[in-house]
């Protein structure tokens, strides 16, 4: 499974994972200063249960090291990823 980078425009980005023109997955975010507002995460009920989102997560939070910024949680897959696992806590705003 491939994910894409895109820039969004007027400060927003994303991870997608797009399959015969469709969006099958996606982690969006608005870039606030050095802050990575995590606010959408959206999986195809065709791909749920098999661990795209937290694929999509670890895309992101890979970006955020790289680029040294920390993640806001505001999406409810981000919040509970945040509360389940310490893997986040180097990069938690």
């Amino acid at each position: 499974m491939e994910f894409q980078f895109k820039e969004l425009g007027h400060d927003a980005y994303a991870y997608v994972y797009e399959k015969d023109g469709q969006t099958l997955g996606e982690i969006t975010w608005t870039l606030l200063g050095d802050v990575m507002v995590m606010d959408h995460t959206f999986v195809s009920p065709s791909l749920r249960g098999k661990g795209v989102a937290k694929e999509l997560l670890d895309h992101a939070a890979k970006f955020a090291r790289e680029k040294d910024l920390k993640m806001e949680a505001v999406c409810s897959y981000v919040v509970t990823a945040f509360e389940k696992s310490s893997e986040y806590e180097d990069i938690k705003a």
